[in-house]
């Protein structure tokens, strides 16, 4: 039953659009890669770089890397689960505007054009691929990354935050406890469950912001911001903030919720 109800766990988590919402084309005069067209109006060409990387699980995923002129920081954005970076490009276009932040999108394994298929450990190795490519590539440095994930973005999110102590910090946007709880209400961990979210929350040393929507009939928070706050307020180094809409949170639609809140994690 175990390895039943993980495998129905891992469908619902991913649904990669079909066809993907853009291409990629090479630039014979310069070898330099681009996305579709109808996209690049919106920025500078050269503020705008497409990139293949590779996996350590042997996947080609594709990542658009935004600059900003006068960005000290730069969002590492792990999107849903029913989009790729075409359908994200104008929200990693505000976001970079408004925040004035480097951006780096990427996509999963079998989402738009990234070879492989979709799974858990994919998606680890994508952002792990992403990471390291804005460490080798731009220098970047862990201080000065931000990852941000949205939905099931903040699986691997979750899991490099985890491993690096030195980020500025996380931001979870509409993340859920693991892929079991979105299914059932369980108390407990199992073997055969799914980003296990609730359980490697409490191994974050950054500052962490949550934004979720309103629970009106539970009357309280997520529990992954509880579990977050339990283990984060004591230390003044990593504080716990978190945004609670009663509709929908579009990042895009209000910026200045993540600018206020950047203030207050001190991340300028």
């Amino acid at each position: 039953m175990g390895t039943a109800t993980s495998t129905m766990a891992a469908k619902l988590a991913f649904f990669p659009p079909n066809p993907p919402s853009y291409t990629v084309v090479t630039d014979e005069s310069t070898g330099k890669m681009r996305i579709s067209a109808e996209m690049m109006r919106h920025r500078r060409d050269e503020e705008i770089e497409v990139v293949k990387i590779m996996t350590r699980r042997g996947n080609e995923i594709v990542g658009m890397y935004i600059k900003h002129p006068t960005a000290k920081l730069t969002v590492l954005y792990s999107h849903g689960n029913a989009t790729d970076i075409g359908q994200m490009f104008i929200i990693y276009n505000e976001l970079s505007h408004h925040l004035n932040v480097n951006l780096m999108g990427y996509d999963y394994s079998g989402y738009g054009r990234s070879s492989g298929k979709p799974s858990e450990q994919e998606t680890y190795a994508d952002i792990e691929a992403a990471y390291n490519w804005l460490r080798e590539t731009c220098g970047t440095k862990d201080e000065r990354i931000i990852l941000y994930g949205q939905s099931v973005g903040s699986g691997p999110s979750l899991e490099l935050a985890s491993r690096l102590p030195r980020l500025r910090a996380l931001v979870l946007h509409s993340p859920f406890l693991s892929g079991l709880r979105v299914m059932y209400h369980v108390k407990h961990s199992f073997w055969f469950d799914i980003f296990k979210n609730i359980e490697k929350i409490q191994l974050v040393d950054c500052p962490v912001l949550v934004i979720h929507q309103y629970q009106k009939q539970q009357g309280q928070t997520p529990a992954i911001l509880r579990r977050s706050c339990s283990f984060g307020t004591h230390d003044p180094q990593r504080p716990t903030f978190h945004i609670a809409r009663r509709s929908s949170f579009h990042v895009d639609r209000h910026p200045t919720f993540i600018v206020n809140r950047s203030t207050s994690l001190e991340i300028d």
